[in-house]
């Protein structure tokens, strides 16, 4: 008896060691952050999606650069030419005989551009607002949110127009134009969640010891946030290159000789009823793209989920 039982405390002891020395690589192969990416990962559509934006993004970004054709150049002798491997115009030419891929992709390059600036000014400052209006509360937070309300009134497309109107359709003002009209959703997500987070017990503390409050809001509150920044800025982004494609379509926002996809779509459907290419490939990289941010969003929103966790 005595030697099973010591064989026993031996196997015991083998077992405890093993699970002791496996202790940290499984704590830390079960933190919240490991755990939604993998549950990111096992999204196959967000993957996908993922993928196929990088893949979008690097042609935008490389392609033009690689084509034998300038974006602005004309080619008298192809004007309007439907897709076709003649002279490596794959995606056809304009009425002025200018390659339509590689205008396609220094149009994807500019609202993509317009797309992430304007989402970075627009999540910056609603977090910024949202935070401090949530954190400190009273007639702060009162007057900040009036503030947003009075915003959501304004007639955004009328106030844009002016803008525009007014001080010009540069590529920095079509960025600032935007992000006037695209902060508020985001702050008041921001003071929602900050409204929950400032009674937690590590704000308490914080308090107590004396953290002076823009320290606990940027250093307690935001990074709290993250998660929920992250799923807004995958939502904000295809919103944003919308938007800025409706003003340009309208005739509001880029300007030639200066290109993007807005002012492709355009010019196309001015001609669709002939020269239906010129719409379909500008139209259908754009519909694309909001596409695989809506994918990415919910592949996001999933992962973040506290409730999957």
């Amino acid at each position: 008896m005595l030697f099973r039982n010591k064989d026993k405390q031996d196997r015991l002891a083998a077992v405890l060691g093993q699970a002791l020395h496996a202790a940290p690589a499984d704590i830390a192969g079960r933190s919240p952050w490991a755990d939604a990416r993998g549950r990111f990962l096992r999204n196959k559509a967000a993957v996908f999606s993922l993928g196929l934006l990088a893949f979008i993004t690097l042609c935008c970004i490389a392609g033009p650069w690689l084509l034998p054709h300038a974006f602005d150049a004309a080619d008298w002798d192809a004007m309007s030419l439907p897709p076709t491997l003649k002279n490596a115009h794959f995606f056809g030419t304009d009425e002025s005989g200018r390659d339509l891929l590689v205008r396609s992709l220094v149009g994807g390059r500019v609202s993509l551009l317009v797309g992430f600036l304007a989402t970075l000014s627009a999540v910056t400052l609603g977090i910024v607002w949202g935070a401090t209006a949530g954190f400190l509360g009273g007639r702060v937070d009162a007057f900040m949110m009036r503030v947003v309300d009075m915003m959501y009134a304004v007639p955004y497309l009328l106030i844009a127009i002016l803008m525009v109107t007014i001080l010009g359709r540069a590529f920095y003002l079509v960025v600032i134009t935007i992000t006037v009209f695209s902060w508020m959703d985001m702050a008041r997500v921001v003071r929602g969640q900050t409204l929950s987070l400032r009674s937690k017990e590590f704000i308490e503390a914080a308090r107590a010891l004396g953290v002076p409050t823009r320290r606990i809001i940027f250093q307690h509150i935001v990074p709290n946030l993250l998660g929920i920044v992250v799923i807004y800025t995958t939502v904000t982004v295809p919103a944003v290159i919308l938007v800025e494609s409706v003003l340009s379509f309208l005739g509001l926002g880029i300007q030639e000789p200066m290109t993007s996809w807005g002012v492709l779509i355009h010019d196309g459907a001015s001609v669709m009823e002939v020269s239906s290419w010129m719409l379909l490939f500008p139209a259908g990289l754009l519909s694309l793209t909001l596409y695989c941010f809506n994918y990415i969003g919910d592949g996001l929103r999933d992962a973040l989920d506290p409730k999957e966790r």
